[in-house]
């Protein structure tokens, strides 16, 4: 018989697990494994020989109880998850829990805000100063950090983009103040750890989504306050103007998937160096044929011209991430041979 509950290791559980709920569900959570982990389980499971129904019984309630704490800090962080669990098991049960899938889950702080509207986080951190607004922005999504670093008055950007992108770590003691002013549940104490958060990386994922005028915005006044942080920035993101950088056979793929008449606004207001790296890639009838429809264009919107610039770096850094064109920047790293 294997020995008592309190003595089994996780892995011993897990195959224990796997064996009470049969072969069928146990096939299942195998296509969700590595290779590795299912070698693991495999042979703890050929080593189970019998198993008591009481130690059984134990696991399969453990398993259930850390199921439904998943499920509640999904639904409103470990706060909500620990008050839920005091309920249904008691405080030092719930407790027990928490603390059993807190030290393996290593719930980021700030998780709650991940799943929030960014227009409701804005609507709290917008009259907060700029080093409380850039410490939650380096928490969030990336996509959420941008909209709400578009909405931020122009004047409060680029400080909020200087001080993620020079944040290094921040106490958790920190963290939890400001998760207490923000009056929201979720702890930030999950390690005694200084939490990492912001930095270049950061900055440049959150500009990467911002709008044209926003980027354009915060690098100039960055460019102003700290020249070498900004050039820092710009050498690890992908603006309209670098494609200028591209290789030609990536501008003929970029091309075949940006809509033409974006592309026509985007050259609108371009130089004369990226407009020939764009005509030099289609063939000569399709390049006289952009440069007609250029012209009886007329005058258009500056925002229109951004906005179109901003879809096609979209479309660029959406090839670039799945392997389709290489975009050379700056360093050795980076070259192309």
């Amino acid at each position: 018989m294997v020995k008592a509950t309190a003595g089994f290791s996780g892995r011993q559980k897990a195959a224990i697990l796997l064996i009470s709920l049969g072969p069928e569900v146990s096939a299942q959570v195998f296509k969700h494994l590595r290779d590795e982990e299912i070698e693991q389980l495999t042979l703890e499971i050929a080593n189970v020989r019998k198993v008591d129904n009481t130690d059984k019984d134990t696991i399969l309630s453990e398993f259930h109880q850390i199921c439904m704490a998943q499920e509640y800090i999904s639904q409103g962080g470990i706060t909500y998850a620990k008050e839920i669990l005091e309920k249904a098991l008691g405080e030092s049960k719930a407790l027990e829990v928490i603390n059993r899938l807190t030290a393996t889950l290593q719930v980021r702080p700030f998780d709650f805000a991940r799943k929030a509207d960014a227009s409701q986080i804005l609507n709290f951190i917008q009259n907060e100063n700029a080093q409380t607004i850039a410490l939650v922005l380096s928490y969030l999504q990336p996509d959420q950090s941008a909209a709400i670093l578009s909405s931020l008055p122009q004047d409060k950007q680029a400080e909020v983009a200087r001080r993620v992108a020079l944040m290094d770590s921040t106490s958790p003691e920190v963290i939890a103040h400001v998760e207490r002013v923000l009056e929201q549940k979720l702890s930030a104490t999950v390690t005694q750890d200084y939490t990492s958060a912001g930095g270049i990386e950061s900055i440049v994922q959150i500009l990467n989504g911002v709008d044209r005028g926003t980027e354009r915005t915060i690098l100039d006044s960055l460019e102003i306050q700290d020249p070498e942080l900004a050039e820092e920035i710009k050498k690890r993101m992908f603006v309209f103007e670098d494609i200028v950088n591209i290789d030609n056979r990536s501008i003929q793929r970029i091309i075949r998937d940006i809509e033409n008449a974006d592309l026509q606004l985007a050259l609108k207001v371009a130089s004369e160096e990226v407009r020939e790296a764009i005509f030099q890639n289609m063939s000569k009838r399709m390049a006289e044929s952009f440069k007609e429809e250029m012209e009886f264009m007329g005058p258009v919107r500056l925002r229109d011209v951004e906005e179109a610039q901003t879809r096609i770096v979209a479309t660029i850094r959406r090839l670039e991430e799945s392997g389709e064109i290489i975009i050379a920047r700056g360093g050795g790293d980076d070259i192309i041979v």
